[in-house]
């Protein structure tokens, strides 16, 4: 994470932000051929650690169970350009949203495993427009099939590190123009964070 500490933020609110709006992650662990990484949906467990799930043929699916893993949540991110500033004579930046979790990785029993499916469709499903999907449209031998393929996990949380990076250095007005300068680089979510900040 950014060690400059203007750029940190609440880490439980950032987290719960994160969550809800981008709800995915990248794993992290060390295994005995090397760093491996795997890219997941996230969610809460009930008692505050990270559920996610794998395949089984992922290569981490044999490493994780009882390891010490990371895993990263990233928000909106995008390149700052010079020309955004009042005065050129500087150099281009970038600014992001990302927190960093630490802790020991369990695996869930089949019951916890299902529970975060659901809470995941339901979540993401509640994100789109027109009729919503639901599980109980899926028959239950292709459910039963695809839940043996992978494997649930829980990430007990015990350090967590944010960077909420978003040209607090810079003038409000200056935020301005960069968040105008997103907007115009396609980049309005990016733009939305920096807003918000400065409010």
């Amino acid at each position: 994470m950014h060690p400059d500490p203007k750029f940190r933020a609440d880490d439980e609110a950032l987290l719960s932000r994160l969550l809800g709006e981008v709800g995915f992650g990248t794993v992290f662990a060390q295994t005995a051929d090397g760093p491996r990484v795997a890219h997941t949906p996230v969610a809460m467990g009930p008692d505050g650690g990270i559920r996610f799930h794998l395949a089984k043929r992922n290569l981490l699916t044999p490493q994780l169970d009882g390891a010490q893993a990371l895993i990263v949540i990233d928000g909106p991110q995008g390149y700052i350009s010079p020309r955004w500033y009042a005065k050129h004579d500087t150099v281009p930046t970038w600014n992001y949203v990302s927190i960093e979790l630490e802790g020991r990785v369990s695996v869930l029993d089949e019951a916890g495993l299902e529970e975060m499916l659901h809470e995941l469709i339901v979540r993401h499903e509640g994100k789109l427009s027109g009729e919503r999907w639901s599980a109980a449209e899926t028959s239950e031998r292709v459910w039963a099939a695809q839940l043996e393929g992978i494997v649930g996990y829980e990430l007990t949380v015990t350090a967590s590190r944010s960077t909420v990076k978003l040209s607090q250095k810079s003038s409000a007005e200056e935020r301005e123009r960069i968040a105008a300068g997103l907007v115009s680089a396609s980049n309005p979510a990016l733009a939305d964070w920096m807003r918000e900040a400065a409010a």
